[in-house]
């Protein structure tokens, strides 16, 4: 294969799923007099987690819905933020319920997943989400994977048949994602810090989705011509600049298709919290 590989453009890709989104929610507005409303909660003044904030609330007041964030001091104690979860578990006009990570460490994350309403939780992380899409049923799915897959079938027209490396198996993407590659119909190998060989594992697939959080892990040549690769690392290097998981430079002279970094599956994560808020609206609300 000669010349660099298709550049998928997740930020073209994620504003068109966002005006989509808008569309539905003015036909709702115009047609049934509702709006779906996302509340996000966020504990502390960690810096990064302010700017997501901050960047989710604009983006859903820019396509139409109620944009709520709940912003509590660090010394919020767990009973505290539990008892403000059930609060928007029981109002009916909040759809979407998003608890920003990190919590302070004080707080036992996993206890305050568990507490957001299933039918809610648009980050997708529930237990009970999780167990539907393990089991091939509909849920909230997390908002990384979905956001891949889309750009991942944007790239291949079928993705039947092929095969996949998924590196990383976190609950927040490496597994979900693996499930949803499964879906697809592809054969699907879950690699990470202990694989033995990495590299050669990496070089059989036709998809490869790196998540492992390691600037530049994946080198130039570890990938197979051709193949399809999804870069979900956003890693900051000291100078400031933000690269991949992937060795960009390398990898694009070597695969078909791969996504930027920053410019590719990022900005497609926040389009996908508001497709899940549609999606727990319309489940929800009928």
């Amino acid at each position: 294969m000669t010349g660099d590989a298709r550049i998928i453009d997740g930020k073209a890709t994620a504003a068109a799923l966002r005006a989509e989104i808008g569309r539905e929610v003015a036909a709702i507005k115009a047609t049934r007099g509702l709006t779906p409303g996302l509340h996000v909660v966020l504990v502390g003044e960690d810096p990064a987690s302010k700017v997501y904030v901050a960047s989710k609330e604009r983006l859903a007041v820019e396509i139409g819905m109620n944009s709520v964030a709940h912003r509590l001091p660090a010394e919020t104690t767990e009973a505290q933020l539990l008892a403000k979860l059930a609060e928007l578990n029981a109002n009916d006009s909040v759809d979407g319920i998003l608890v920003q990570l990190p919590l302070p460490k004080h707080i036992d994350t996993g206890r305050i997943i568990d507490a957001i309403d299933p039918a809610k939780d648009v980050d997708g992380l529930h237990p009970i989400n999780a167990g539907l899409l393990a089991g091939g049923k509909n849920g909230l799915v997390p908002c990384t994977p979905l956001g891949s897959m889309l750009l991942l079938k944007q790239a291949l027209p079928s993705l039947s048949g092929l095969d996949a490396v998924v590196i990383g198996r976190s609950e927040l993407v490496g597994r979900p994602v693996a499930q949803l590659l499964l879906q697809a119909d592809c054969t699907v190998t879950i690699a990470h810090s202990r694989t033995r060989d990495l590299a050669a594992v990496v070089k059989r697939a036709d998809i490869v989705i790196a998540a492992v959080g390691r600037p530049r892990m994946v080198k130039g040549d570890w990938i197979k011509p051709g193949a399809t690769v999804i870069d979900v690392g956003i890693n900051r290097l000291p100078d400031g600049k933000l690269t991949g998981d992937v060795d960009f430079a390398e990898a694009v002279k070597v695969a078909g298709a791969i996504t930027p970094v920053p410019g590719g599956v990022g900005p497609m994560t926040i389009a996908c919290l508001l497709k899940n808020t549609l999606t727990a609206f319309h489940a929800r609300r009928g």
